[in-house]
Parts: C-alpha cells; structure tokens; sequence
C-alpha cells in the first residue's frame, strides 16, 4: 500500500475531464518527462483510493471541485517504475471538471495542459491511451 514497500505498492490516479467532455488535462511529470494523467501515492490521511486518486488530482492540476465519475475505478494499470521502488499497480479514476475552471502547475510537474481526445495518442503513452478509451465508455 505505501511507498516504502519497494517491490511493487498501489497508487491512486485520475483522468480530469474537461465540463464539455471533449479534452483532457494531462501533466507533464517532471521525474518521468512524460504526459500523463494525475495521481500518485496513497497517504495515511486518505480514506479511500478514491480519496487519494481525487486528492492526488486537486493537487496536481489546481483545480477545486473536481468530482469523482460515478462507478468506482475506471480501470487498474500495472507498470514498471525507476529504480528504488518496481511496480505501481495504480487504480485509475476520472473525475469531472467544474465549468469555467483554471488549471495550474503544481511542483510535480513541468506544465500541465488540456488535450482533445483524439490528440492524446500523439503526446501520452498506451496506458493513458487506455485509460481514455476507458473512460469514455463509461460517459
């Protein structure tokens, strides 16, 4: 469950959706340099994953009043992460953005940015991809 545990630990994550459910707000991660949705580790305050997801989300992209798709986990993702720790088995999320909201860069990231579904592809690797099609089939 927590990062201490460095052959492999869950992780929380979530895909924000812009109001028009037309884009979505990717990081540009500063360790990975890759574009990828928000989320990370669990915390002891977290109650839930869903809490840490939608925390994890607030934090990352700025955005207040972010609200969590209703039906659980989109989907869950495993895959391999830089040395100490291995594996994150991450439990992804979506969440909706409010209407008329602005988004900011948090320490994490290099910048953080709204896509269009169908430039995603172009810019985020295939587990991102995934989740996308994921969550579209759940709106």
């Amino acid at each position: 469950m927590w990062k201490a545990c460095e052959a492999g630990h869950i992780t929380a994550s979530a895909l924000v959706i812009d109001p028009s459910r037309g884009r979505v707000l990717l990081t540009l991660h500063r360790k990975l340099r890759m574009w990828l949705q928000m989320g990370g580790h669990c915390e002891p305050q977290d109650a839930s994953l869903s809490a840490a997801a939608l925390r994890e989300a607030t934090e990352e992209s700025g955005i207040a009043g972010l609200r969590l798709l209703p039906g659980g986990p989109v989907r869950l993702d495993r895959h391999p992460i830089p040395p100490p720790c291995h594996c994150h088995f991450d439990v992804q999320y979506a969440v909706l953005a409010p209407p008329d909201t602005a988004h900011a860069v948090s320490d994490e990231s290099l910048d953080v940015r709204w896509f269009p579904y169908d430039e995603v592809a172009e810019v985020a690797d295939e587990s991102v991809v995934r989740l996308l099609e994921a969550t579209r089939a759940r709106l």
